[in-house]
């Protein structure tokens, strides 16, 4: 049995007829897609399905072909310059491989929005990055290594503490868990839980992990055909019928999540 969803509130993100092109080649062709204030979204699908495409024209960082992409009811590429960076400081994004910059400690990188977006001192915003590092549950002795030094899943949490500096409302995630072993995954499962609670955050969530999908969204969103083929709760989405979302929920891995996630909502 997975999580009851929330109930669908305000939309924070609207995507109405969105197409994205790369020269002769089509990713997407009129999607449509909301994200609910406080929910979290997953966005899941094969292969060159344009997950991460999409994430990044929602952001910003890619201009689509054609389509509007509203946030807080605002389309971004109409604003001045000043209205699209006050709105682009309410979002946090975690990058794949966390982007962290490698000539800087992990301090430093979580500072770093801080001193340019919100003009804070060096000292005050290293103070204020402890903060945001202990929120992503990072240990005391992570603060002054360089990436370079840290695991896999420290390098997770403090790409989500400098996602967290500026104090988002929406939380990007491109596939947050890849390359986590199970107990590390399940750890950072349920950290984006407690601080989507905590914080009120909205989060988008790219992932491929069954196991996330299970335990801590509201709704799943399957990209497929260009567009979104369906977003629901989980449970009707895995009933819906096209061929890859059935081998994708009712395959091996699939039977393995939803009875792990059974046996958790009974502990």
């Amino acid at each position: 049995m997975s999580r009851i969803p929330r109930a669908p509130s305000e939309a924070v993100i609207e995507v109405r007829g969105l197409c994205n092109r790369f020269g002769r080649q089509s990713v997407h062709e009129n999607l449509d897609l909301d994200l609910y204030k406080g929910e979290i979204l997953a966005v899941v699908g094969g292969s060159g399905s344009g997950k991460s495409v999409l994430l990044r024209s929602i952001v910003g960082l890619r201009q689509p072909s054609e389509g509007v992409v509203k946030v807080f009811g605002k389309n971004l590429p109409t604003l001045s310059e000043d209205e699209r960076s006050r709105v682009e400081r309410r979002f946090g994004v975690l990058f794949q491989k966390g982007a962290l910059f490698s000539s800087l400690t992990v301090t430093e990188n979580v500072a770093l929005p801080l001193i340019e977006h919100a003009g804070l001192s060096r000292n005050d915003a290293e103070h204020l990055a402890a903060v945001k590092m202990a929120l992503a549950g990072l240990p005391l002795s992570a603060a002054e290594k360089y990436p370079s030094s840290l695991s896999g899943g420290m390098i997770k949490r403090a790409a989500l503490a400098r996602a967290l500096a500026l104090d988002p409302d929406i939380l990007f995630l491109d596939e947050p868990t890849a390359g986590l072993d199970p107990i590390g995954a399940a750890a950072f499962d349920q950290l984006i839980l407690t601080l989507r609670d905590a914080l009120g955050l909205s989060v988008f969530l790219v992932t491929h992990d069954l196991d996330t999908l299970y335990t801590i969204t509201d709704r799943v969103a399957v990209l497929a055909q260009k567009k979104v083929l369906v977003a629901d709760a989980i449970d009707k989405v895995s009933e819906t019928d096209d061929a890859w979302i059935h081998e994708y929920f009712h395959g091996p891995r699939g039977r393995a999540a939803l009875t792990a996630a059974q046996q958790l909502n009974e502990v």
